[in-house]
């Protein structure tokens, strides 16, 4: 005899830096990480979100097809949670330059401390 498919919990996540929400969903073996996110209905919560071309990840592990499958191929394993990664503001790398250069200025006395 067959035996029936067991449904799975996993969990998708996402987050502003104000507000996140994580929805657990129960979800056939063999759902992929972004048929989850379509399931999970993040997108009616939070309309900003491009489901189709959103950055994903497995517990801080991207789903870009190097490291771990595309979202479209990833199969979802039992307690898994699909984090939906919101686009950057800025590029790490200027932002860091700049956050070190506003250190220096303010330990060698040249930051500014009132407007002019």
């Amino acid at each position: 005899m067959e035996k029936p498919d067991v449904m799975i919990t996993v969990e998708v996540a996402y987050a502003l830096p104000e507000q996140q929400l994580i929805k657990t969903l129960q979800v056939m073996p063999g759902c992929t990480a972004l048929e989850a996110v379509k399931l999970s209905g993040m997108a009616l919560e939070f309309p900003a979100i491009d489901v189709d071309s959103a950055a994903m990840g497995i517990f801080a592990k991207n789903l870009d097809g190097k490291t771990l499958p595309l979202p479209q191929d990833y199969e979802l394993k039992a307690g898994d949670r699909v984090e939906i990664y919101r686009p950057l503001l800025a590029d790490p790398k200027v932002a860091r330059q700049q956050r070190a250069a506003k250190l220096k200025a303010v330990k060698t006395g040249n930051a500014k401390t009132r407007p002019e």
